[in-house]
């Protein structure tokens, strides 16, 4: 049994193996040891090997998935080998690999989240090009593309297609691209063999695939790099479900400027899919209210990935302007309730892992397509209707044999496991139905054999029994033999009876002896032969998967509009964002008191608007509502202003709040400037970027003059549309610059007290709050007394001689700092105290993730670590 493990082993040598052993999967030597790690399950030993106890762990098989799921969340691979033979005494049983489960091959809904995309990404790349390929064998989305190689572009693509597992050449040369991966995305990097990115191999994988001569009709024949990608990942996805993908029946070409480009930094700062603290709220949480999972999935992709094409955000925004008008979304919203994730559903269907309860949620949802059709109906009936509806409406399509079909072979509520049997509804199958009759009533067929044998011989007190060493018999006592029919066969001979056989008889002991495995195997055939349908219809079914979906977050966008007040946005081919009264969708909804809202008006005349106020009087609120607008606007949706007009945006930058990377040694201000060196190479004309206290991680002169020297840089050189939110006063003097404006945060004092308005106006503040804003804070009333009395002493100083070197003079004496001797700086050198073996222990130690045995294990090891 263990050389079967082992040669099982030697052929999956980088994965957990969940090796099936009975009730068991067993885990054995190093996967044992890490396991127990892991899942905080015992660690015990079986056997030994070169004299060693070999150490093994397990986990019930039937509760396999719970853990399952963890070990995929922590980034492993988990092969399951199956025993596929019987149970003979001689040997060990037969047992295959029936699954690799990886972080990018998900498909179950015990291992996936129900909003939560599992996208496996490939990478092949050649000198100065690159090529991408997305596939999510959940919804079967199959993506390429190719670029030339651009690292800082190489993020942003994969922050936008969000990769579970990220597969790359192990030939790949330069190891700073993985290493860059690593620092900017939590996902494992999985190293394939070269020839699984062959590119002349690549033609015929993906052929073979899409079982066409030619990759023309899909227009990446010319991209030689997209296909070596794509290639890899059909050959790792038939390699971990070890069966054909018939549902991946497309590839899309997709192009990175048809999005509007937004870096991870961009992403975490707005707050898009998860928010930046554990209780908090994201943008994608306020506004999920799809009622379908796959609508939830497609609207977090849609955030996630704003469109440049006007043509699509217009059809988008009519059909859901469509829906509010006439109040439609209520009812269409109330059928869509009532299907499950039936995209989730196809995918398995497809992979042949599908259960009898996803073959109910299939007739489930094909039992509401009419009604889908019904609710849809009235907005197809007008002269304008939608043409985005009216396609998705016939890409929904007619189920109803199906519907009629999946109703006539499952039973209402079939049990999870097809193992478990009473899957196949009665009157599908008369074989079936016939096994499980002689499996439910054999007492009740022998009566009846039994009263007729008795009438057909005239023998009263003829008997039908049954043993184990003889079966079925009819018995009859020795004087009655001699009246035995023909057609009846001896069996056994007694003292005083007699026992017969007859073929009828012996045809239902045939029946009833094997009728349960027997049954059990028809039903397996009978559900294998109803998933081989589904198989030869699952282009019809996804496209109505899709459109289910599309009708959801197009319904869920008309939903928000309505109960949050939101407008239908305009597009304009002039650069500009003019928003009215615009306001920040969740902090609108999580406050208190009524937002204020404001307008934000940048355009080729004002690029950028230079924002003073004091801190909470809303300038990063103001900023980030802004971007958010104009993000909602690029996804197709109804946005929280009165109004808004935009026109064409490349890509958003946010600098706004940093912290220390202590990873990589970068310091708060370290990280601040390398954020800011990436917007001032990458933006253009049309980017729209958010600066927010640029310099404060440094010393008062040189982060003014490096947000001074930024400012000019970005609305001088690059010319971007700018909101530049700053405490350094002296910058306002800007706004006399062209295309450059002055803005502030209103607050005013009340008896001490200082009031937040939260209104954005034009011109500088005229100070800061610093003081009150601290008192807000709860900052004590000595140390705010202490502060007042050394405000008044440095504004006195300033006064008294207005000739020093302060901070609002440092760009009007340049003559004077230009003439001033220059320091030389001397380099402190100091000696840094090593961590003692035990610090460090200390510090690898995750407390949280000990269980109590491993906590004393570990006190055991640092007493030790001490003597040594």
């Amino acid at each position: 049994m263990m050389q079967q493990y082992i040669n099982v082993k030697m052929e999956h040598p980088h994965s957990l193996l969940f090796y099936r052993m009975g009730d068991f999967y067993e885990l054995f030597f190093d996967d044992a040891k890490k396991a127990a790690k892991l899942l905080g399950i015992t660690l015990t030993h079986r056997g030994k090997s070169n004299g060693d106890p070999i150490p093994m762990a397990g986990v019930p098989f039937h509760a396999a998935e719970g853990y399952l799921a963890r070990l995929v969340k922590q980034g492993e691979a988990v092969v399951i080998c199956e025993q596929v033979g019987e149970v003979t005494g001689k040997g060990p049983v037969e047992r295959k690999v029936v699954r690799i489960i990886t972080p990018g091959t998900l498909t179950d809904d015990a291992l996936l989240n129900s909003t939560q995309n599992s996208n496996l990404v490939s990478l092949s790349i050649q000198q100065n090009q690159i090529g991408i390929a997305l596939l999510d064998l959940s919804a079967g989305i199959f993506k390429v593309q190719q670029q030339d190689f651009k690292p800082e572009m190489l993020t942003i693509e994969l922050a936008r297609l969000m990769p579970s597992e990220i597969l790359i050449n192990e030939d790949l040369v330069d190891q700073n691209i993985i290493e860059m991966i690593k620092k900017q995305l939590e996902c494992p990097i999985t190293k394939r063999p070269n020839v699984d990115f062959n590119q002349k191999n690549a033609d015929k994988t993906l052929c073979d695939q899409f079982n066409v001569s030619t990759l023309a009709g899909f227009g990446i024949d010319h991209l030689p790099l997209a296909k070596s990608a794509a290639a890899a990942l059909i050959h790792y996805a038939k390699e971990t479900q070890k069966t054909a993908l018939p549902h991946i029946r497309n590839i899309t070409l997709e192009q990175s400027q048809d999005f509007i480009a937004l870096d991870p930094v961009t992403r975490r700062n707005l707050e898009i899919i998860d928010p930046l603290f554990e209780h908090g709220t994201s943008l994608f949480n306020l506004i999920n209210d799809c009622q379908t999972a796959m609508g939830s999935r497609l609207l977090g992709r849609t955030l996630m990935q704003p469109v440049r094409d006007c043509a699509i955000l217009e059809a988008r925004l009519e059909a859901t302007n469509q829906i509010l008008e006439g109040y439609y979304e209520s009812p269409i919203r109330l059928v869509l309730k009532e299907i499950g994730d039936i995209e989730r559903v196809l995918s398995r269907v497809a992979l042949g892992s599908a259960r009898p309860r996803d073959l109910v949620q299939l007739r489930q949802a094909c039992a509401q397509i009419p009604y889908l059709h019904e609710s849809i109906a009235p907005l197809l009936q007008q002269n304008d209707s939608p043409k985005l509806l009216e396609q998705l409406n016939d890409d929904l399509g007619d189920v109803h044999a199906l519907h009629q079909h999946l109703s006539a072979a499952i039973v209402e509520n079939p049990p999870v496991l097809l193992r478990d049997g009473n899957v196949i509804a009665e009157g599908f199958d008369a074989e079936l139905d016939e096994l499980r009759q002689i499996r439910d009533h054999a007492g009740q067929f022998l009566i009846d054999l039994e009263i007729k044998e008795r009438q057909a011989t005239g023998i009263n007190t003829l008997k039908i029994g049954y043993n184990r060493v003889s079966g079925y018999y009819i018995e009859l006592t020795r004087a009655q033999a001699e009246q035995a029919p023909s057609h009846y066969i001896r069996r056994q001979t007694l003292k005083n009876v007699e026992r017969y056989i007859t073929p009828e008889l012996k045809g239902f002991e045939d029946k009833v002896l094997s009728s349960e495995s027997r049954a059990l195997a028809r039903e397996k055939m009978l559900f294998e032969q109803i998933l081989e349908q589904l198989r030869a219809n699952i282009a019809e079914l996804q496209l109505m998967s899709s459109a289910i979906a599309q009708t959801d977050v197009l319904t869920n966008f008309a939903h928000q509009a309505r109960i949050r007040h939101w407008a239908r946005p305009d597009f304009s081919p002039e650069v500009g964002v003019h928003i009215i009264a615009g306001r920040h969708p969740v902090v609108e909804e999580l406050s208190k008191t009524p937002f204020t809202p404001n307008s934000a008006q940048l355009n080729a005349q004002h690029r950028l608007a230079i924002i003073t106020g004091p801190n909470m009087g809303g300038k990063s609120t103001f900023m980030r509502q802004t971007a958010l607008i104009s993000l909602l606007a690029y996804c197709g949706s109804f946005v929280p202003a009165e109004s808004a007009t935009l026109g064409p945006i490349d890509r958003i930058f946010t600098r706004i709040g940093s912290a220390d990377d202590l990873s990589t040694g970068k310091s708060t201000f370290m990280v601040e400037m390398t954020e800011t060196s990436q917007i001032l190479h990458h933006a253009t004309q049309q980017s729209l970027v958010l600066m927010d206290e640029v310099g404060r991680g440094t010393s008062t002169y040189d982060g003014l003059s490096l947000a001074w020297a930024c400012v000019l840089d970005l609305s001088k050189r690059i010319k971007c549309l700018c909101l530049f939110a700053t405490h350094y006063f002296e910058l306002t003097e800007l706004g006399h610059e062209s295309m450059i404006d002055n803005y502030h945060v209103t607050a005013k004092e009340l008896n001490g007290n200082l009031i937040l308005l939260h209104k954005v106006q034009a011109g500088p503040a005229s100070q800061s709050h610093g003081l009150q804003v601290a008192k807000l804070a709860g900052i004590p009333s000595s140390v705010i007394k202490e502060a007042q009395k050394r405000l008044k002493i440095l504004e006195k100083q300033q006064i008294a001689s207005p000739n020093m070197v302060v901070q609002s003079d440092l760009f009007s004496q340049e003559k004077d700092v230009a003439e001033a001797p220059i320091i030389e700086t001397v380099e402190k050198i100091v000696e840094v105290i090593q961590p003692s073996k035990v610090e460090d222990r200390l510090s690898d130690i995750d407390i949280d993730d000990l269980t109590p045995r491993q906590a004393l294990e570990q006190l055991y090891k640092l007493k030790s670590l001490l003597k040594s």
